[in-house]
């Protein structure tokens, strides 16, 4: 099996190779090939397994090409993130939204038909006056999203189904809930806070939160959302019983309860590193988010949400000591 997953030098893109690689296999077959097609170059490990290519530069430009390889499966992950999408609205459109129908056009044209896999997000769910969000948004939730991003990707959701209604591709949507702790310096997406108020403070840095402890969103572990998007490859089509888009599992809690799960396993004094600081615009964005979500038809798949955020935090001090930056990552934290 040949295997492709843009955004594949990302966090979630690395990390789901690597669980691949382990794996061996997907759907039953043997794993010959992955390319990892990202605007940068992949991380050192991977590109020293010989079964990873890396393809850089924009995917835009790359779309085609890629396309030629004969491809049995693709892992859509390459995105621009919601901050960035609302400061410059050409990049939005650009990376998200022309980059994956360059992409299913050119998959289209090469006639292999293969199963494809597009992370979409929670943020296609969002208030509408006519239909008002409720406090869990379900599978069967409307999505009428309310930001650049989250437009974006309900757009790809579609196009996707309909491909696949026209036998191009094998098409489904995973909706990934915010994903967090992510390791490394923060991006530019809305929600990369609630990764800082954890990672920061670990690391013995003050971590600003610009939003209100009562503010409650779903999230899921790297790990969790691995297993999400593989659990969705794998699937079959019976399974989806004709939708194509599923929520996968979330754990919904809010910030307060994040910090209390980090003060029970870290400390109050890491606890005490994080302080609240209002952003207007972060959270504008978050205050048109869901405040939790539910995922039937992910458990009907045998997907299960994280049973506690302070599991979530012990995973990222795990991934963290088994890394080489275990160091710097933890140093803030008393062991």
């Amino acid at each position: 099996m040949k295997l492709l997953i843009t955004g594949g030098a990302g966090f979630v893109g690395a990390r789901l190779a690597r669980t691949l690689l382990a794996r061996g296999t997907l759907a039953e077959r043997k794993i010959e090939r992955i390319v990892l097609a990202d605007q940068f170059a992949p991380p050192a490990d991977l590109l020293a397994d010989a079964r990873v290519t890396a393809r850089t530069g924009a995917l835009l430009g790359q779309c085609a090409a890629l396309a030629d390889e004969g491809f049995d499966g693709v892992f859509h992950l390459a995105s621009a993130v919601s901050g960035e999408c609302e400061l410059d609205f050409d990049l939005g459109l650009r990376s998200n939204l022309d980059s994956t129908r360059a992409l299913l056009d050119a998959l289209r044209l090469a006639g292999k038909k293969p199963t494809f896999v597009f992370s979409s997000s929670v943020a296609v769910f969002g208030p509408d006056p006519a239909v008002p969000l409720p406090a869990v948004v379900a599978d069967t939730t409307l999505p009428a999203p309310q930001t650049s991003y989250g437009t974006h990707k309900l757009m790809c959701e579609y196009l996707i189904a309909d491909y696949t209604r026209k036998g191009y591709i094998d098409g489904r949507s995973a909706r990934l809930m915010t994903v967090t702790v992510r390791p490394g310096k923060p991006n530019g997406a809305a929600s990369s806070f609630f990764s800082g108020i954890i990672r920061e403070p670990l690391a013995g840095v003050e971590s600003v939160c610009p939003v209100a402890p009562e503010v409650s969103h779903p999230v899921s572990s790297p790990g969790r959302t691995v297993a999400g998007l593989i659990a969705v490859f794998e699937a079959s089509r019976e399974a989806f019983k004709g939708r194509l888009a599923l929520n996968l599992p979330a754990l919904n809690v809010t910030v307060g309860e994040m910090l209390a799960a980090l003060e029970q396993v870290a400390g109050q004094a890491v606890r005490a590193r994080v302080r609240f600081e209002r952003d207007e615009r972060i959270a504008g964005i978050v205050a048109n988010w869901p405040g939790g979500a539910s995922a039937a038809r992910a458990a009907a798949l045998g997907l299960q949400a994280d049973d506690s955020f302070a599991d979530i935090i012990r995973q990222y001090i795990d991934d963290c000591e088994k890394g080489p930056n275990a160091a710097d990552a933890l140093k803030g934290l008393a062991r």
